[in-house]
């Protein structure tokens, strides 16, 4: 009886001390993770917006729409033309053989050629870029109801592809300039349209996995 007497347990202030630091600890660890999101996110912004500007640089230097430029061999070495008719045809996730590279291969091999972006281009092939998560990065002709040239981000998750929908645009996956949809594998290429998977009163979307996020551009 008098040992068990002598054993002392916690005092309210010791499990409280130890609360407090648990709860900084898991503090710390949400902290963190909301830093990495958010690094993600402009990340991916940045990416889309390089794209932009150096389809718009080189427009405005060539008088030609990059991909379709039908007089890329006069301009740069070893350069593949495009057909010239102002629309940049393939897939933005296009990856084909050299000789037989899509208008949205050449994208990338004009503007990598004209100095606007970074990575590989040689004759007759140029692939795609992947942005800040991995996913390939690329251009096409109209993808999710939007008309004319976009950027696309395959493999992106859900959260991260409303958060640059919300930055940029509507928060809205269907309308506005950015646009997105469920993907049910890595790097699917768009398709016409969509419904919309998130938006202002929808918390997630049906599928919450990867998405492809586009841009007009």
């Amino acid at each position: 009886m008098k040992q068990m007497k002598n054993q002392k347990g916690f005092t309210l202030v010791e499990i409280a001390i130890v609360l407090v630091i648990i709860g900084l600890l898991l503090g710390g660890v949400l902290k963190g993770q909301q830093l990495i999101e958010n690094a993600k996110i402009k990340n991916i912004v940045n990416d889309l917006k390089g794209v932009t500007a150096a389809y718009y640089s080189y427009q405005d230097r060539y008088r030609a729409v990059p991909g379709d430029d039908n007089a890329a061999s006069t301009r740069f070495t070893g350069a593949d033309n495009g057909g010239g008719n102002g629309v940049i045809a393939g897939t933005y996730a296009a990856q084909t053989a050299p000789g037989l590279a899509a208008e949205s291969n050449n994208f990338w091999q004009h503007t990598r050629m004209a100095g606007l972006l970074n990575g590989s281009a040689t004759a007759n092939v140029a692939l795609p870029s992947l942005h800040a998560l991995g996913g390939i990065l690329g251009v096409e002709d109209a993808a999710y109801g939007m008309t004319g040239a976009v950027v696309c981000a395959g493999s992106v998750p859900w959260s991260i592809a409303q958060a640059v929908d919300t930055q940029l645009d509507d928060g809205n996956s269907a309308t506005g300039s950015v646009r997105a949809g469920a993907a049910g594998g890595a790097n699917l290429a768009t398709a016409a349209a969509t419904a919309a998977v998130y938006g202002p009163t929808i918390a997630a979307p049906a599928v919450a996995g990867m998405h492809t996020v586009c841009m007009k551009l």
